[in-house]
């Protein structure tokens, strides 16, 4: 398995529903994406994919998940590091579209809403607490 190809291919195609979310906002292919969650199904499904690929070849077997080395040590196999950094994508990116999907409903200002968004994507929980602590749902919504 080419893990480096694989990294490369997912780390720049998920670029897509977030840019997507930041500059196109309210286009149909956006509204859309976001509502389905395809690309997070994708990224999950190639997750399960690569994890019983793993699991199939005896080399993932073992990992004692209460054991800070164990982990350590699973993560130190490029398979197990790419399967681990899928798992990032998908969560982040399920999180960027509840954030997303949520201001929307709340009629939250766009310009507002990107910090949080761009801080979900490269800090994955920090932008969700922004969002939430920030008290953005609550302090800029759009005027009717």
């Amino acid at each position: 398995m080419n893990t480096i190809a694989i990294f490369n291919v997912y780390n720049t195609v998920v670029l897509i529903p977030w840019l997507a979310m930041f500059v196109f906002p309210q286009t149909r292919f956006t509204q859309r994406m976001v509502s389905n969650k395809w690309p997070v199904f994708c990224i999950g499904l190639s997750y399960l994919v690569l994890f019983v690929i793993d699991i199939s070849t005896g080399t993932g077997v073992g990992i004692d998940f209460t054991s800070f080395e164990s982990i350590k040590a699973a993560f130190a196999r490029d398979e197990v590091l790419l399967i681990g950094w899928l798992h990032y994508l998908a969560f982040d990116l399920f999180v960027g579209f509840w954030i997303f999907e949520d201001a929307q409903k709340k009629r939250i200002k766009h310009l507002v809403l990107l910090p949080c968004l761009l801080f979900t994507l490269m800090l994955g929980p920090v932008g969700w607490l922004l969002y939430q602590f920030n008290g953005v749902s609550k302090r800029f919504k759009q005027k009717k």
